[in-house]
């Protein structure tokens, strides 16, 4: 069936086409219907059927006969080690911790906070919550003191499981001390934490904490528990710059349906594949596509401990997608912007075996055609983007090549996928008009697996995102849908600029200037202007060896802006920068850096080296949740 034809079925039947993709679920008792309105605020799926998400992904495989199957793979540059576990290795793992929090009083619906960096006990962790019905609530290894008390006051966690440190190319984090200073400062009190120790850096033990080993070596192993499908599988805090983190609640039954089907539809995957997303279990693409999707659907997993440049070099992701012969990865453009402007001309590539390597997917922040061009020239693979949000769990808009791999748009992230209604909508309401930027939203109700609310926060919930426009899901994006029924996000809402009058994408001029040469990555801003009332300011990173050319960057970006986009832009400012303060998920701070714009001179430019800029920034930076040491501009 090609997409057309199955998005429409999907859209007239709902119900018979959700109800055939469960069947690829095993369920304890299936569900009397797919789409249950129980006059809460969103309907829910699938929420009468009986269900466990560890035995989906781990059990069932084994009982099929596939324990002996890899399931997952540790690659850890920064610490020179490597791991394999197969299916029934893993079982027999998270049975004993699963048993070992039954010990400690843990039961349906108890939650349980998860502290650790990228090691395979933080898989084996979410997973052991989700054998006895216990709602995982992960929180990103090394977030500060405050941050993490933040979320152990607000999930209430019975149990912590944490580990020692985090392991960076330059340093160790330690996580005790961190972990120590957001129970000094929360109200809430968990009954246990057992900490999993590092020989790179341990922690010290409290009265009370249990070393994670010597805990789980007595652990008797606890069997899977079935929970309703509407049953919450975890909370996973969005980040932010003000107020309370928001808990979004992930449904176990939808979430279960909706993944085990992209891997077919979307990733073009099968059992047996060697599936890899580089990203961490903090976020929510670790907790879809490391964890849950590629074990439901009895692939391999990687889970990589490193960055992408200096783990030892440019050069790791394309030696481990050879070593393990990858046949589907998936990263955030930031990525690969740091592994071209470290080898512009991918000579690190060459020699490499990616035979097995079928496509590379983008998402998480606009893919740049620069970007996009670079990779699928010195791959030679596929080069496919793709939008979702930590509300969705997965993908929003894609390009199906599971189902028809249709043309690709570099900088679309594809058609709207089954179960979504995607609409553009001006500021009143109203659909826009078709390659008119507006607001992006979604017809209610949204697909399985989507959020159905907030952590004890319902009310937030429906102020944060269905206030904006009745009947629908506010998506925080603008964007613009094309002729073809194409999705292209321009930028978030907040980031649309008003010049004069205009509005404008900040996302259309982040494309132009990422097509200079010598510009590895870019953002551009809104800055405070008395006349206009903001004007756009971009910053630019260089590749390494732009050298002395680097001077005439600056006017030639402006020029380039000023010729594709027109002087309406009023794009007059360029500032070379070493780098772009981020977020740990590797989303540039732009509210941040418009913040310190206001009060900066960009009336020409410049090269900032302002001590107080790069000063204001590390302040936000650790506001943001930064562990000590992040203060270094």
């Amino acid at each position: 069936m090609r997409y057309h034809d199955l998005y429409a079925n999907a859209q007239a039947d709902p119900e018979g086409f959700w109800m055939h993709a469960a069947r690829s679920i095993d369920w304890s008792a299936p569900p009397s219907k797919a789409l249950h309105d129980d006059d809460g605020t969103t309907p829910q799926w699938f929420a009468d059927g009986m269900v466990n998400g560890c035995w989906n992904a781990v059990d069932r495989h084994v009982a099929a006969g596939q324990g002996d199957r890899t399931a997952l793979i540790h690659e850890s540059p920064v610490t020179d080690a490597s791991a394999i576990l197969t299916y029934a290795e893993l079982k027999d793992r998270v049975s004993r911790l699963a048993g070992l929090l039954t010990a400690h009083g843990v039961g349906v619906g108890d939650r349980v906070l998860v502290y650790m960096p990228m090691v395979p006990e933080a898989v084996i962790a979410m997973l052991a919550c989700a054998r006895i019905g216990a709602i995982h609530s992960v929180v990103f290894g090394g977030f500060a003191s405050r941050e993490l008390a933040l979320r152990i006051d607000d999930a209430e966690p019975s149990v912590i499981l944490a580990a020692s440190c985090g392991i960076e190319p330059l340093r160790v984090v330690p996580y005790g001390p961190l972990l120590e200073g957001a129970l000094d400062i929360a109200s809430h009190r968990p009954a246990t934490v057992v900490m999993l120790q590092r020989d790179a850096g341990p922690a010290t033990l409290r009265d009370g904490w249990l070393d994670w080993f010597d805990a789980i070596a007595g652990a008797e192993p606890a069997d899977c528990v079935p929970v309703r499908g509407d049953h919450p599988a975890y909370i996973l805090y969005t980040s932010g710059t003000t107020g309370a983190p928001k808990g979004v609640v992930r449904p176990t039954g939808g979430h279960l349906v909706a993944l085990d089907w992209t891997m077919d539809a979307i990733y073009d995957c099968r059992p047996g594949d060697v599936f890899w997303a580089a990203s961490d279990v903090g976020w929510v693409v670790g907790h879809s596509y490391i964890v849950y999707a590629p074990l439901i659907h009895g692939c391999t997993s990687i889970i990589y401990e490193g960055k992408p440049v200096g783990t030892p070099d440019a050069g790791a992701f394309w030696r481990i997608m050879a070593r393990h012969r990858v046949a589907a990865f998936f990263t955030a453009p930031t990525a690969f912007r740091a592994m071209r402007r470290a080898d512009p001309d991918g000579d690190m590539v060459r020699g490499q075996d990616l035979s097995a390597l079928r496509n590379i997917f983008l998402a998480g922040e606009r893919a740049d055609p620069p970007t996009v061009d670079w990779i699928a020239r010195v791959s030679g693979k596929p080069v496919i983007d793709h939008w979702w949000q930590t509300e969705t769990g997965w993908a929003i808009a894609a390009n199906p090549i599971g189902i028809e791999r249709l043309p690709i748009k570099i900088g679309s992230p594809g058609v709207p996928m089954p179960g979504y209604e995607v609409a553009v909508l001006d500021e009143t309401g109203r659909p826009a008009l078709a390659g008119e930027l507006g607001g992006v939203a979604i017809k209610l109700p949204m697909a399985p697996g989507c959020l159905p609310t907030l952590w004890n926060a319902e009310e937030r919930f429906r102020s944060s995102y269905l206030a904006s426009y009745p009947g629908y899901y506010d998506t925080g994006d603008a964007g613009i849908l094309d002729e073809d029924g194409c999705l292209w996000i321009m930028a978030r809402t907040d980031d649309v600029i008003n010049v004069a009058g205009h509005r404008l994408s900040t996302g259309a001029m982040e494309e132009v200037l990422t097509a200079h040469p010598h510009v590895a990555e870019c953002a551009v801003i809104g800055a405070a202007d008395p006349l206009k009332g903001q004007v756009p300011v971009g910053l630019v990173c260089l590749n390494d060896g732009a050298g002395a050319s680097a001077d005439d960057v600056p006017a030639a970006c402006v020029a380039m802006v000023r010729d594709r986009i027109g002087p309406v832009a009023a794009f007059r400012s360029v500032a070379v920068v070493p780098r772009l303060p981020k977020t740990r998920s590797g989303k540039t701070l732009r509210g941040v850096m418009t913040k310190i714009a206001d009060g900066a001179p960009w009336s020409t430019p410049a090269t900032i080296d302002d001590p107080a800029i790069l000063t204001e920034i590390a302040a936000a930076l650790r506001n943001l949740g930064y562990p000590k040491g992040a203060d270094d501009p």
